[in-house]
């Protein structure tokens, strides 16, 4: 049994305790984004994974130095890494969340579903045998269910780590109103019987998955996190 704790925060406050924990790459990144929004998910996201996966490690969160190199051009952007933990995390509107497992690839996604989903992006998004699970749906059900799809889909290429080099359409899932799971994958990055999916409840308004490639079950207890006073 693979044990994933998944956390849920809030967007912190822009506030001299929580920049002083991102080293200066980070801190480039972070002024690099326009928005106030979504400067502070980023500062969130950073500080969420410095305090939960340092506690994991037995380290303060300013003890924390992560490794964002990507692995396609050697710029700092990639997803963040460390030594002796798994985690990933993701945000979409005012949630911010973090997966980790102890020695296993994990992927999260989280989004929020008041975008809609129209035809265009179900089609680049999902198979023929998936929008076929769709046909018969309308209106807020329709949507629900597409982001039921589009999560998990997200969550098992950030586990892979490679991102959009994995079309979406060469994954075939479970139904929406069917426990996560892979049925065929055509990216040999993916198979069934080491890949093992969860739908998670990020509150409303918001749909989210964890993708862990293993053979083993996977036991997920999620958690709301709030920073230390």
């Amino acid at each position: 049994m693979i044990e994933c704790g998944v956390w849920w925060a809030l967007p912190l406050p822009v506030e001299p305790r929580y920049l002083d924990l991102l080293d200066p790459l980070e801190q480039d990144r972070y002024h690099a984004y326009r928005q106030e929004i979504d400067r502070r998910r980023f500062l969130t996201g950073r500080v969420l994974a410095k305090t939960v996966v340092g506690e994991f490690l037995g380290r303060p969160p300013e003890a924390m130095k992560f490794d964002a190199t990507c692995e396609d051009c050697g710029k700092p952007h990639g997803r963040p890494r460390i030594a002796g933990a798994r985690f990933s995390i993701s945000h979409s509107g005012d949630r911010i969340g973090l997966a980790v497992t102890t020695d296993t690839p994990v992927g999260l996604d989280v989004e929020t579903t008041g975008r809609g989903a129209d035809d265009s992006l179900i089609s680049y998004s999902l198979n023929e045998t998936e929008q076929a699970d769709l046909a018969g749906l309308a209106g807020e059900e329709r949507v629900q269910a597409f982001f039921r799809y589009w999560t998990r889909k997200e969550a098992l290429m950030k586990a892979t780590g490679r991102g959009l080099k994995i079309p979406l359409t060469s994954m075939t899932l479970s139904g929406p109103g069917e426990p996560a799971r892979l049925v065929a994958s055509a990216d040999a990055a993916l198979r069934p019987e080491t890949t093992r999916l969860a739908d998670l409840e990020p509150g409303e308004g918001y749909r989210a998955a964890i993708a862990v490639l293993t053979a083993d079950e996977i036991k997920v207890t999620e958690r709301r996190w709030d920073a230390p006073a």
